[in-house]
């Protein structure tokens, strides 16, 4: 089982990680955290790497349902999306796939979260298809 989706286009990086976070929006889905990975890796290591984003994502809802179920579930949220600039220019997007993340919990009430997460997350990253 892969444990991401992804999507790969044409767009800019600044405006891939614009448009990810308008259409996480759309879908129910803040970003409570970024992280800027190259700056990050430039300002700690002094190294040069890639236009790469991680976006802490969260459907409140969902992360509601989820900790109703496992109380400590909060080590595996929110939903990490990253947007990544390729070799060959183009810029990928990949979500996490929350099945497979916790699929190690045996909580039938939990597997339902994260599958209904799932299926807004593989939306999301659909949606992107229409726009790259």
């Amino acid at each position: 089982m892969s444990y991401h989706f992804s999507k790969t286009g044409d767009m800019r990086f600044d405006e891939a990680v614009s448009t990810v976070i308008e259409v996480l929006k759309k879908h129910g889905f803040g970003v409570l955290t970024e992280i800027d990975v190259q700056a990050t890796l430039k300002k700690k290591l002094d190294v040069d790497y890639r236009p790469y984003r991680i976006l802490g994502a969260c459907n409140p809802t969902m992360a509601y349902q989820a900790l109703q179920a496992e109380d400590k579930i909060g080590t595996m949220l929110p939903c990490n999306v990253i947007v990544q600039q390729r070799e060959d220019g183009k810029v990928e997007v990949s979500a996490v796939d929350p099945v497979a993340s916790m699929q190690a919990i045996d909580n039938p009430t939990l597997a339902d979260v994260a599958r209904q997460v799932q299926g807004m997350l593989r939306q999301v990253v659909d949606d992107l298809g229409s726009r790259a």
